[in-house]
C-alpha cells in the first residue's frame, strides 16, 4: 500500500496515486478502505489541483487488469471498533472508508462508457483522479456549444451538455422556491438560441416571470427582444372548440356529481353531432370527437336546456333527461356570465375552423415575426382553468407535430413552468383530462419531435409518468424529505445516493443526472443576461426607503379588471 507522508503532499505532482482498495462490489455502489495511516491527513497535489483525499463529490479511479472504472464518492465514514475488530483490521480509530457510485467505465482508447458492464473483484485498487483526465470526458460535448455552467472550484471548466439528448429525452427542473429554478430556465433558453438558431421553444410562463412591463410601462424579456414572441394567453385566444373532449368535461362538468356520467354521456353525442355539422361545410365526412372543429357553445348550451326542460304528451309527462342537467347548467351560464373566461369561451378572433392555422403559426415561433420563443403569459388567467389552458396549449404543440410530416426537421421543445399545478400525481385528481394530455407527450413526444421540460418546486406532487419519462434531472436545492425521496426513486438506481446532497447546495448551484451530461456533475450554472423578473423582494431595502403611498384606485382598478 502506497504511505504519503505530509512532506510528500505539499509536493506531489502525480497523476495517479493509490489511495485505497475495494471492500466490497454491488451491483449498485462499492465500498473502499483508505490508507489507515494517513488519509485522514492526506492533502495531494495533482498538477495545479489540490486534492482532498475521499471528499464527497470527489472522483477516483478503480483499476483491476484492464478495467478501469470511474467513481464518484458518495459517503465518507469510519467503522466503529467493533466493526473493525471483526474485519480483522488494526488500529480502528485511524481507519476510513468510502462509498463509492460506479459512473462508466474507460476504455483502453481512453473513452469514457456510460454505465458499468465488467465489474471489478474485491482488492481492485482506487486512485486519485485530477480535473486534467476529467477534461476529456467534459469537453465530450463541447463542440455542441451549449454549456450551462462550470465547476465551482474549476470556473475555466465548463458543463456543456447533449441539447439532442436533453430535450428529445424530455428533461426536469427540479429545486425549491428560491433555489434557483428561473436562473435555471432562462439560462437554458439563452444558450440553446444562442447554439442553435432554429430552435422553437414554447415557455409555459405562470408568473409573468420571462415578460413583464416596468416602472415606465415598457415590456421587458428575459431574452433578446428579437428572439421572442410574447402572448397573453387571453389575447392569443385558445378556444373552448379547441378542446379535447375530456378537457371539456374537466372544464364542464363536475365528475363527483351524482350526474355526472349522464351528463358526460349527452355531452359525447351531443358534441360529436354538432361538429359533424360543421365538418360537412369544410367537406371533411369523417371525424373524430376530439376533431380541431368549431362548434357554437351556445348551440350545445340549448341543447341541454331543451333535453333538461323536455315533456312528452302535450307537457303532461316528464321527459327521460328532465331535470338531469340542472348542475351543468349552472356552472356553464355562469361560465358564460364571467367576464374573465371569455378568452375561452367568447372568442372574437377563433371563431370558425379556418383561424386554426394562424393560431398554429403563432404557436411555433412561424407567425409574423418568426421568432425561436413564444413566451404564453398565463399569470392573468383564473386560477381555475389555468391548468385547462396549459394542457391545451400542450396538446397543441404536440398534435402540430403528430400530423406534420417533417416533424423530425422540425422539433419542438415545451417548456412547463410550475408543472405541479397542472400535471398533478394524484390519479383522481379533477384535472384528470389534463393530466393525462401531458402524459401523453411525455411518453410519445419523442417519436415526433415534441420535447418536454417540466419545472417544479414540488416534485411529489408532480405526475410520476412525466417525471419517469425524463432523460435527465437538473436539481437544485432540494430540502423536504418527501421530495428528496422521490426524486432519489425516480432518477437512475446507480445515481440515487447522488440525490443526499440536495439539500446542500447553494442558489444557482444544481446536480445534474440522466443522459443529457457525460457524468453526474455538480455545478454552477452561469447567471442569466438579462435575468427573469424573479429576485427576491429586498424587504430591508424597501421597508427603509421604499414609496409611503401608492396608487390604490389604480391597484382596484386592475384588480376588478383583472388585467396586470
Amino acid at each position: 500500500m502506497l504511505q504519503i507522508n505530509a512532506a510528500q503532499t505539499a509536493t506531489n505532482e502525480q497523476t495517479n496515486i493509490l489511495i485505497g482498495y475495494l471492500t466490497e462490489v454491488r451491483s449498485d455502489g462499492m465500498e473502499a478502505r483508505l490508507d489507515p495511516i494517513s488519509a485522514d491527513k492526506m492533502l495531494i497535489r495533482i498538477g495545479e489541483t489540490e486534492v482532498l483525499v475521499g471528499q464527497l463529490g470527489s472522483y477516483v479511479s478503480i483499476r483491476q487488469n484492464d478495467i478501469r472504472i470511474l467513481g464518484l464518492i458518495c459517503r465518507d465514514y469510519q467503522k466503529t471498533e467493533s466493526q473493525a475488530v471483526a474485519a480483522g483490521i488494526g488500529n480502528p480509530e485511524k481507519t476510513r472508508y468510502i462509498s463509492l457510485i460506479p459512473l462508466g467505465e474507460i476504455n483502453a482508447k481512453d473513452v469514457f462508457l456510460r454505465g458499468v458492464r465488467h465489474y471489478p473483484t474485491t482488492g481492485a485498487e482506487v486512485y486519485t483522479v485530477g480535473i486534467d483526465e476529467l477534461k476529456p470526458i467534459f469537453m465530450k460535448f463541447r463542440g455542441y456549444r451549449f454549456t450551462l455552467g462550470f465547476i465551482p472550484n474549476h470556473p475555466t471548466l465548463g458543463i456543456s451538455l447533449d441539447p439532442s439528448a436533453l430535450f428529445g429525452r424530455h428533461f426536469a427542473i427540479l429545486g425549491q422556491s428560491g433555489s434557483g429554478k428561473s436562473w435555471a430556465v432562462t439560462t437554458v433558453i439563452q444558450r440553446a438560441v444562442a447554439a442553435m438558431p432554429n430552435a422553437h421553444i414554447i415557455l409555459l410562463d405562470l408568473h409573468g416571470e420571462y415578460s413583464w412591463l416596468d416602472e415606465q410601462g415598457e415590456r421587458r424579456y428575459a431574452f433578446d427582444p428579437e428572439n421572442v414572441r410574447y402572448f397573453d394567453a387571453r389575447d392569443l385566444e385558445i378556444p373552448y372548440w379547441l378542446m379535447t373532449f375530456a378537457e371539456l368535461i374537466d372544464l364542464l362538468i363536475d365528475r363527483s356529481d351524482a350526474g355526472s356520467s349522464v351528463q358526460i354521456a349527452f355531452l359525447r353525442e351531443t358534441l360529436y353531432e354538432l361538429k359533424k355539422k360543421s365538418a360537412k361545410k369544410l367537406g371533411i365526412e369523417a371525424i373524430s370527437i376530439d376533431s380541431p372543429i368549431y362548434f357554437s357553445l351556445i348551440d350545445l348550451y340549448r341543447s341541454f336546456k331543451d333535453a333538461n326542460e323536455q315533456r312528452a304528451d302535450f307537457g303532461k309527462t316528464k321527459g327521460t333527461l328532465f331535470g338531469q342537467f340542472d348542475e351543468f347548467l349552472v356552472k356553464l351560464h355562469s361560465r358564460l356570465s364571467d367576464t374573465r373566461y371569455d378568452f375561452l369561451l367568447k372568442p372574437k378572433k377563433r371563431t370558425s375552423s379556418e383561424t386554426l392555422s394562424g393560431l398554429l403559426r403563432d404557436f411555433v415561433g412561424l407567425g409574423d415575426p418568426k421568432t425561436q420563443i413564444t413566451i404564453i403569459d398565463l399569470s392573468p388567467v383564473p386560477f381555475d382553468v389555468r391548468p385547462g389552458v396549459s394542457a391545451q396549449i400542450g396538446r397543441l404543440a404536440f398534435e402540430f407535430n403528430y400530423w406534420n410530416p417533417r416533424n423530425r426537421e422540425f422539433p419542438i421543445l415545451l417548456l412547463c413552468e410550475e408543472a405541479h399545478a397542472y400535471i398533478p400525481r394524484d390519479n383522481g385528481s379533477q384535472y384528470e383530462g389534463t393530466r393525462k394530455s401531458m402524459e401523453r407527450i411525455a411518453k410519445e413526444g419523442r417519436k415526433y419531435g415534441v420535447g418536454l421540460g417540466v419545472v417544479s418546486q414540488r416534485p411529489h406532487e408532480l405526475s410520476e409518468t412525466v417525471l419517469s419519462q425524463c432523460g435527465t434531472y437538473i436539481c437544485l436545492r432540494i430540502t423536504n424529505p418527501d421530495d428528496q425521496n422521490y426524486v432519489r426513486d425516480l432518477v437512475p438506481e446507480s445515481e440515487g445516493d447522488l440525490t443526499d446532497i440536495l439539500s446542500a447546495l447553494g442558489r444557482g448551484e444544481a446536480m445534474i443526472l440522466g443522459e443529457g451530461t457525460p457524468l453526474p456533475i455538480r455545478f454552477q450554472i452561469y447567471r442569466p443576461e438579462p435575468p427573469p423578473n424573479s429576485s427576491d423582494v429586498d424587504y430591508y431595502r424597501n421597508w427603509k426607503d421604499g414609496p409611503q403611498d401608492l396608487d390604490v384606485e389604480g391597484i382596484v382598478h386592475r384588480w376588478r379588471s383583472q388585467g396586470r
